[in-house]
């Protein structure tokens, strides 16, 4: 690591507030502390305001108002492809918070980047997607994220339609599809769902508790069904 990167993460580590020893510091940055002491000893007559002691530990003051972090023109690029991508396929929550990130980016980055962030010409459109699928995918996140079952009204490859209880794992994109990591019981055992099939959805009110042999984990080691 270069020695004004190793600088800039220091502060960065400072920023919470919290105090924090040289030893500490110097084992996250793969340093020795003599190199932290110095580091410090440096900041601190370049104007940063430091609290804190060799021995003690260190912090900053609270006032301290830290410069904005500055990308590179590639990084630039794929933070906008990457908001790109979610706002044409990861439903309208993490598309508008996608937006949300490259609003706050735009705020800070200098005005070169800022022309480079506006005029992208990587792009990610979008088509022959349901409506509503964008709500599928918004619901779906949201029964994992609170471990709730879900009950599926589902399309299934050989058109006949059925209706499954499931617990919500996980969610894959494979480009135009994403797909449902669950565990059935109706199947008693691990399938995958295609949003795009399912026709009718509602999230419980009970919740899950994850059980050996049907956590996500659990998913990955074997070879799930699609229905």
């Amino acid at each position: 690591m270069r020695r004004a990167d190793r600088l800039f993460q220091l502060v960065q580590i400072l920023r919470n507030k919290r105090l924090v020893t040289a030893r500490e510091l110097a084992e996250r940055l793969e340093v020795s502390e003599r190199t932290i002491y110095r580091d410090m000893q440096d900041l601190s007559l370049s104007g940063v305001p430091l609290e804190g002691e060799a021995g003690v530990g260190y912090r900053l003051r609270y006032s301290l108002d830290i410069p904005p972090l500055m990308f590179s023109s590639a990084e630039i690029e794929a933070l906008v492809v990457g908001a790109r991508m979610l706002r044409a396929w990861g439903g309208t929550e993490l598309g508008q918070s996608a937006q949300s990130v490259l609003d706050k980016v735009y705020a800070v980055i200098p005005e070169e980047l800022r022309h480079q962030l506006l005029t992208s010409h990587l792009f990610v459109p979008r088509s022959g997607e349901r409506t509503d699928l964008s709500q599928t995918l918004d619901i779906v996140r949201g029964a994992i994220s609170q471990h709730r079952y879900i009950e599926l009204y589902y399309e299934r490859r050989d058109g006949e339609l059925s209706q499954r209880k499931v617990k919500p794992l996980g969610l894959f994109f494979w480009g135009q599809v994403w797909t449902l990591a669950s565990w059935c019981e109706l199947r008693n055992g691990f399938r995958s769902f295609r949003l795009d099939r399912i026709l009718k959805i509602q999230v419980e009110t009970d919740v899950f508790t994850e059980v050996a042999g049907q956590t996500l984990e659990d998913y990955f080691a074997t070879r799930p069904q699609c229905d």
